[in-house]
C-alpha cells in the first residue's frame, strides 16, 4: 500500500521525451491544463508539428510556404477590390480590403498551412507547459517564418505579373497603404503588432473550440476584420504585401528602402510575439494551469 501511494504521489515526475515532444504524466488527483479541452487540442497540434518536422523537414517547409501562398491570394484580392472600390466611393477601399483579406486565414486554417504568428503561441505555450523543448520550438518557429518569407516573396512577385497589377497609378490604395506602413514609428509598429497577433490567435482559439465549419468561417472572417480594418502590423502578412507592392510598382513606392522594410518587419515580429505568445498564449496557459474546474 505504501509503495502504491508513493507511485501515485510521484506520478507527475515521469516524463517521456521523444523527438523533442515531451509527454508529462499528471499526478493522481491533480488537475492540469491538459484537462482543458482547448489545451488538449493545442497539445495535439504541437505534437503534430514536431512529428512532421522530424519525419520530413521539407514537408513542414512546404506547409509554411503554402501559408503565404494563401496570404498572397488574400492580400491580392483585398488590394484589388480596394483599388476598384476607391474609384466609385472614396474611403470604401478600407472596408473591402479588410473583408476580403480575412479570407486569408480561412484558407490557411482549412488547408492546414503553417503560419509563423500562430506558431509564436504554440511554441511558447509548448515550452511553458513542457510539451516541447526550447531548441525544437525555436527550430519550428524559425523554419516556419523563413519559409513564410520565401513564399511571400515568390508569390508576391508572381501575382505582380498578373493583369490587375499592371500599370497602376502612383496614388492607388496599395501603394499609398504600403508607404504609410513603412513610415510608422517603432513604438507604433510594436503596439499595432501586439494587437494584430492578439486578434489572429483569438481567431485560432475560436477555430479550435468551434465544431461547425460554417460557424468557424464566419467567426474567423469577422475577427480578422478587426486588425485588417484598423491597419495593424502583422509580420507574415507584410511579406506578400511588401513584395507585391514592390514588384507591381517596380520599386517606385515612396519610402520603400531596405532599411524601412527591415525596420517594419523586425518590430512587427516583436509586437506579434508579445501579443500572440505572451498576452494570449501565456495568459491562457497560466489560467488553465489550475486546480479549479474553470478551464477553457
Amino acid at each position: 500500500m505504501e509503495a502504491q501511494t508513493q507511485i501515485n504521489n510521484n506520478a507527475g515526475s515521469f516524463e517521456n521525451e521523444e523527438e523533442g515532444f515531451i509527454q508529462t504524466v499528471p499526478a493522481v488527483g491533480e488537475q492540469t491544463a491538459t484537462e482543458s479541452p482547448l489545451f488538449k487540442k493545442i497539445d495535439a497540434a504541437i505534437k503534430n508539428k514536431v512529428t512532421l518536422i522530424d519525419s520530413s523537414y521539407w514537408r513542414y517547409a512546404a506547409r509554411s510556404v503554402l501559408a503565404t501562398l494563401f496570404l498572397t491570394l488574400g492580400t491580392s484580392i483585398a488590394f484589388g477590390t480596394a483599388i476598384q472600390a476607391e474609384k466609385f466611393m472614396p474611403g470604401a477601399g478600407k472596408f473591402t480590403f479588410a473583408f476580403m483579406f480575412s479570407w486569408s486565414l480561412v484558407m490557411i486554417i482549412f488547408m492546414n498551412a503553417e503560419l509563423g504568428t500562430s506558431n509564436m503561441l504554440f511554441m511558447t505555450v509548448g515550452v511553458y507547459r513542457k510539451k516541447i523543448n526550447i531548441s525544437k520550438a525555436i527550430k519550428i518557429l524559425m523554419t516556419c517564418v523563413l519559409f513564410n518569407l520565401i513564399g511571400g516573396i515568390v508569390f508576391g512577385y508572381l501575382v505582380s505579373l498578373t493583369g490587375p497589377f499592371q500599370n497602376l497609378p502612383a496614388d492607388n490604395y496599395m501603394f499609398t497603404g504600403v508607404a504609410a506602413k513603412l513610415s510608422k514609428s517603432t513604438v507604433q509598429i510594436i503596439v499595432e503588432g501586439i494587437f494584430a497577433n492578439i486578434v489572429v490567435n483569438t481567431a485560432f482559439f475560436i477555430n479550435l473550440r468551434m465544431k461547425d465549419d460554417a460557424g468557424k468561417v464566419m467567426a474567423i472572417i469577422f475577427v480578422i476584420f478587426i486588425f485588417a480594418f484598423l491597419g495593424y502590423e502583422h509580420v507574415i502578412a507584410n511579406f506578400p504585401a511588401f513584395s507585391l507592392a514592390f514588384f507591381a510598382s517596380k520599386g517606385a513606392i515612396a519610402g520603400m528602402t531596405t532599411a524601412s522594410v527591415l525596420h517594419n518587419l523586425l518590430f512587427a515580429f516583436v509586437g506579434n510575439y508579445i501579443g500572440g505568445a505572451l498576452v494570449i498564449g501565456m495568459t491562457y496557459a497560466w489560467l488553465n494551469q489550475t486546480h479549479s474546474s474553470y478551464v477553457d
